[in-house]
């Protein structure tokens, strides 16, 4: 099965506490296959490096998903 890795973008409520703690209200997070993998970033920049780390580990490891994580 080939995996679906896409970036998505979180607002207002959403955001960690953590990022909303220092005045963020905006967050992109990566999903593999729907699911949210690793953490949120504050900058779509951060985020698709995430993504195409993904993808690079996925080409390597198809059957990879469960218990690791590429960023």
């Amino acid at each position: 099965m080939q995996s679906k890795v896409d970036v998505a973008v979180m607002i207002g409520s959403g955001v960690p506490a953590g990022l909303q703690a220092v005045g963020t209200r905006v967050c992109w997070v990566v999903l593999v296959n729907g699911e949210r993998r690793g953490t949120a970033f504050a900058s779509r920049a951060e985020a698709l490096e995430c993504r195409d780390a993904w993808l690079a580990q996925l080409a390597v490891e198809p059957g990879l998903l469960a218990s690791r994580h590429a960023c």
